[in-house]
């Protein structure tokens, strides 16, 4: 058997089983979510009548408030000690979240829906990322980052994909598609509660658990927030993918196969990406992150064709994969022990803020100049943000 074979089966067999079973728990609720997500553009548009700007923000709010909740979470998680109480309360608000859209009749309730769903976000997000951090050794810590965000990418392949095919069988019948959506999200929930254990954490106490203390965390935990909050705001939500499929002439019914594509992308490059992170290859990930996103934007400003729209699709997860485990590492990696759960709730809430401000402003170029300012624009800001990248690296 080849080196490389044996050295990767090792590696498998040293990721702890907590790993494993968060992502699990993170392919079954992401399952869930995305069939959803992939179909909820088209059902705002075409059922409930909502524009281009009222879906960004509502995905912006939405991914906003999951932000700031993570921050709550993360100190909280450090306070007592534990992190399984907010994980498994964050994934059982998420599934309680799902039929909301099946009901929904108004844009006000899906917005409801959506809030809730990323409340739940917003409780596990911090106690689950420290949990990993945890659990796992130095030295595979982006190797477990990039398995967990790979499975959550698988299912979000799934997601799209079987919402294509459901469409299909059911003639269209969109809310019974959303109700067969909550499916996976209770699976999901019954993992964390059954399979997933309590690690062993070190309190974090006194002074240090108070906001005006995170000064603590370090000037270079900073900078990884600072560099996170300038890759985020460069791209925007992903609805607005599936409504550039729309423009571009996919059928409702085909429509989540762009989130299925992505999804796909995503899942390929995010374990690699995590090998790569653990072998010192930070720096690399990062630029070639960008590059691949200013691709992905021009492509998706230009696509005049499916062919073009899906090569854009494409890239735009292959910048994700590239991206966002390593961000997860780098973040473990700058905090504290007794502050990761602190640490990573006011890296979510920044990012979250970010991902809000340019998902209205995705938003309001789309709805008041069209999709190709709306992708245009983002590939000019990213390109400004690798250029700065690529000088601040010269000059350190």
């Amino acid at each position: 058997m080849p080196e490389p074979q044996r050295d990767e089966r090792a590696t498998h067999r040293r990721l702890p089983r907590t790993v494993w079973a968060l992502g699990c728990v993170s392919l079954f609720m992401d399952f869930s979510s995305e069939l959803i997500h992939s179909l909820l553009p088209v059902f705002m548009t075409t059922v409930l009548g909502a524009s281009a700007l009222a879906i960004g923000f509502v995905e912006g709010f939405a991914e906003a408030t999951a932000a700031l909740l993570k921050v709550f979470s993360g100190v909280l998680t450090d306070r007592i000690g534990r992190r399984k109480p907010l994980v498994a309360l964050g994934y059982g608000l998420a599934a309680l979240s799902k039929p909301l859209f099946a009901l929904a009749g108004s844009v006000g309730l899906v917005f409801v829906a959506r809030v809730t769903d990323r409340v739940g976000k917003g409780v596990r997000g911090a106690p689950r990322d420290a949990m990993i951090a945890d659990v796992t050794p130095t030295q595979l810590r982006g190797t477990a980052y990039g398995l967990r965000q790979a499975l959550d990418s698988v299912g979000a392949v799934l997601g799209p994909l079987a919402a294509v095919a459901l469409m299909l069988w059911l003639a269209g019948d969109i809310r019974t598609v959303l109700w067969l959506a909550t499916l996976p999200a209770v699976v999901a929930f019954a993992i964390v509660v059954l399979v997933v254990k309590e690690p062993e954490v070190r309190r974090a106490v006194g002074a240090r658990l108070a906001f005006a203390g995170l000064g603590s965390l370090g000037a270079h935990y900073w900078a990884v927030v600072a560099l996170a909050a300038v890759l985020t705001l460069a791209r925007f939500s992903e609805a607005f993918l599936v409504l550039r499929a729309l423009d571009v002439g996919l059928a409702a019914a085909q429509a989540p196969l762009v989130m299925a594509l992505m999804a796909g992308s995503y899942a390929l490059i995010s374990y690699p990406a995590g090998r790569a992170a653990d072998r010192g290859r930070r720096r690399a990930l990062l630029i070639w992150g960008l590059l691949v996103l200013v691709c992905a934007d021009v492509l998706l400003a230009a696509a005049g064709s499916s062919g073009l729209l899906f090569a854009g699709v494409a890239l735009w997860g292959a910048h994700m994969g590239l991206t966002q485990g390593l961000l997860s590492t780098l973040v473990a990696d700058a905090a504290p022990e007794t502050l990761r759960g602190t640490a990573f709730g006011v890296f979510h809430l920044v990012t979250g803020a970010a991902l809000l401000a340019a998902s209205l402003l995705a938003g309001w170029l789309w709805s008041a100049y069209g999709p190709a300012w709306t992708f245009g624009c983002g590939a000019a800001f990213t390109a400004v943000a690798l250029i700065g990248l690529l000088v601040a690296s010269r000059a350190r």
